[in-house]
């Protein structure tokens, strides 16, 4: 059943309701020096709630671990899709988020009436949609998006862990904490490294100087 937070949010944000299944969308990952944006969109199933949804930066990995199933098991339908770095790059951080968006609502089995994204900006859709700053808090159908979309990319981080573990990947999934800036000054950059972002540009201006090569 619906707390009386989530549905107060709802009925506020959904003044103009349209009859049919509504998606949330929510991304994963536009500020860390590395890896991919990951975005997901799910439409809830209204007769399997989920007790727990949130904004997934305020869970516990195990919890999100948890719901990611579960959301996985009782959703009507959801997509994860992602903008590699290479797109993050060439587009920059935020046309490369909208990009995974769209990428993700496009990737629904069930085609959406609606779609509401966390935030204050729309990726091109072809159905209505509206933006709700703090949505990931609010919505339930968003909460679950930016569950999916931070549990998938935090295991993918894990996985480049394993190959690179001297950047410790899996404790700071790319963002740029003081132990992974260490790493990039003392390692250099990887392939997976957002080259546009300051902090790994500044490495490989430096690396041209010295005539190191970037790391694959």
């Amino acid at each position: 059943m619906r707390s009386k937070k989530f549905l107060k949010a709802e009925q506020a944000h959904l003044a103009w309701h349209v009859p049919g299944l509504v998606a949330g969308v929510d991304e994963a990952g536009r500020g860390p020096l590395a890896g991919p944006v990951v975005a997901a969109a799910v439409i809830l199933d209204d007769r399997s709630p989920i007790k727990g949804l949130a904004d997934s930066k305020q869970l516990t990995a195990l919890s999100r671990e948890r719901l990611y199933d579960e959301i996985r098991a009782k959703a009507l339908c959801c997509s994860v899709a992602q903008a590699s770095v290479e797109e993050i790059d060439q587009l920059n951080i935020l046309q490369a988020t909208m990009l995974a968006m769209r990428r993700a609502v496009l990737g629904l089995r069930l085609k959406p009436n609606k779609v509401l994204v966390d935030g204050n900006r729309l990726p091109a859709l072809d159905v209505l949609a509206e933006a709700i700053v703090s949505g990931d808090a609010l919505v339930h159908c968003i909460s679950a998006a930016s569950i999916l979309a931070k549990v998938t990319r935090d295991r993918l981080l894990c996985e480049l862990h394993l190959q690179h573990p001297e950047y410790g990947f899996d404790r700071h999934k790319g963002y740029g904490t003081v132990e992974h800036l260490r790493a990039l000054q003392e390692h250099g950059a990887l392939k997976m490294h957002r080259r546009t972002f300051a902090p790994v540009a500044r490495v490989l201006a430096q690396a041209v100087l010295t005539g190191a090569q970037p790391l694959e």
